[in-house]
């Protein structure tokens, strides 16, 4: 089962289908994937399952429906154990970005961080999970995936936020402040805390 986010609503791919639930179905295969997240979007649908009989080729046949942009990001611990956070649009959020042509994705990943939160000194300590969520860019549906990396640092200069990303905030949070900010935060964000 994949869990895929538009607009922090769910989104979830599967081969199961079942009885209880509040969740909208639709078959992956006939929908039209354009008009389901527009509903999405303007609050008509605010569950859905998309059901697909292959789980290996379902998110394959997702892709096939919407243009994918791919991401890496960070979730980067000091040597205190803190773990840091960037403030933009509202909400707290990890530093991730776009893939770059003929980029690997760790390089990604750490490119990213390093541009939006002045972090450097990065080691990449394992993969995390993948998230997914679905975008509007230029009038355009996109289906964002994001590669998260967990990562250490000594880094201990001055945090400097990527003006023209928006980031208005960057900050070491330590445990407590980081269930304050989960509060008002990304779902597909909480899924690494989760993890």
């Amino acid at each position: 089962m994949y869990k895929v986010f538009v607009n922090d609503k769910p989104l979830f791919l599967t081969n199961e289908i079942s009885k209880e639930t509040d969740f909208q179905l639709f078959l992956l295969e006939s929908v039209d994937i354009e008009k389901l997240v527009s509903k999405m979007f303007q609050n008509k649908i605010q569950k859905v399952t998309l059901f697909y009989p292959d789980e290996k080729e379902m998110l394959k046949v997702l892709k096939s429906k919407i243009p994918v942009n791919k991401a890496g990001g960070g979730l980067v611990y000091n040597k205190n154990g803190e773990v840091l956070f960037i403030f933009r649009n509202g909400k707290w959020d990890l530093p991730k970005g776009g893939i770059d042509k003929g980029e690997e994705i760790e390089d990604t990943a750490t490119r990213e961080v390093e541009e939006e939160t002045g972090v450097t000194n990065l080691t990449i300590v394992k993969k995390l999970q993948k998230t997914y969520h679905i975008f509007k860019r230029n009038g355009e549906y996109r289906l964002k995936i994001t590669h998260w990396f967990e990562m250490n640092t000594t880094f201990d200069g001055v945090l400097v936020g990527q003006i023209e990303e928006g980031i208005e905030k960057v900050a070491w949070l330590n445990p407590t402040q980081i269930k304050e900010a989960l509060k008002n935060s990304y779902e597909n964000i909480k899924l690494l805390f989760d993890e």
